[in-house]
């Protein structure tokens, strides 16, 4: 077990994940806005973008470059300075460090360092997109970013076919209406919601059903930042289950070869799309197997 002295109270050295504006720069806190005039050092993902908040609040301090590509030697960097006094701040160019950010490799080495680890919240662009979606939010599924090549994309969406909890995407603007269109193919028309540019001059939200986003994205594609949230499917019309015309046991080999999906979760899918029980489909997958010829 490790703990936290409180470094506020000290000079021993400390790392801070201090969240920063995803767009307005009025959303960051005043503790957010302390710590970085307070800290040695801030690391940012892009010195140049974090800088341009930092000089509307006549922040002055060193920064240093840490992003994915060099955060393999920055890291042991950072470390070696806090362990000899020096307290940083970790910055993202948007919302929380390590939300589909960098910054997992410098936390958990400052940690195994027995350096101090202290999170200063604030703003969040999948918190900000839930909250005004009118999706249900009581339970919700962080997904962040899918993967970029359309086979591994779908892949991915078909082993969420079975999830009922509202989803949250981040997605590149070029990639978005690719992603839209596998998720209505893959997991159905679902209610979803696409948040664009939140906090920003051009903040925009694109509710309805996935089949309506698809349609919505070939008229206007959507440029800047952007957040998709999937809802849970809609309940199902007694007797208005999937097509039954492939056999169950073909259904749940095509889901163990196509989606990746070991043999317990194909059928609890594949019993999901039929609107039965998973003892049913395990019944009926006995039943369809030939006795053995004497």
């Amino acid at each position: 077990m490790t703990e936290n002295s409180n470094p506020e109270a000290s000079r021993q050295g400390c790392l801070y994940l201090v969240a920063t504006p995803i767009g307005n720069l009025e959303d960051i806190t005043l503790r957010a806005l302390r710590i970085l005039k307070e800290v040695d050092q801030i690391a940012c993902e892009d010195t140049r973008h974090s800088l341009k908040l930092l000089n509307h609040y006549d922040i002055r301090k060193p920064l240093i470059s840490y992003h994915e590509h060099n955060e393999l030697t920055r890291a042991p960097e950072l470390v070696l300075a806090m362990e000899n006094g020096a307290s940083i701040a970790l910055v993202s160019d948007a919302g929380m460090p390590l939300v589909s950010d960098p910054g997992h490799r410098l936390v958990t080495l400052a940690i195994r360092h027995h350096i101090p680890v202290v999170p200063i919240p604030g703003p969040a662009a999948l918190l900000a997109a839930l909250s005004a979606s009118g999706l249900p939010n009581e339970e919700f599924l962080f997904v962040g970013f899918l993967p970029a090549r359309s086979g591994e994309r779908r892949r991915a969406l078909e082993h969420l076919r079975i999830e009922e909890r509202t989803m949250i995407f981040y997605e590149a603007p070029h990639r978005i209406a690719d992603t839209v269109a596998d998720a209505l193919a893959i997991l159905g028309n679902r209610p979803a919601c696409l948040a664009r540019e939140v906090t920003k001059l051009h903040e925009e939200f694109r509710r309805g059903k996935l089949f309506d986003l698809v349609q919505s994205l070939g008229d206007h594609p959507a440029k800047g930042e952007i957040t998709l949230l999937i809802g849970p499917p809609e309940p199902t019309a007694p007797g208005a289950h999937a097509d039954t015309s492939q056999s169950l046991a073909a259904r749940v080999e095509e889901l163990i070869h196509q989606a990746k999906l070991d043999r317990k979760e194909a059928l609890k899918l594949a019993a999901k799309e039929r609107g039965i029980t998973r003892r049913d489909a395990y019944r009926q997958l006995l039943d369809d197997i030939p006795p053995e010829s004497s």
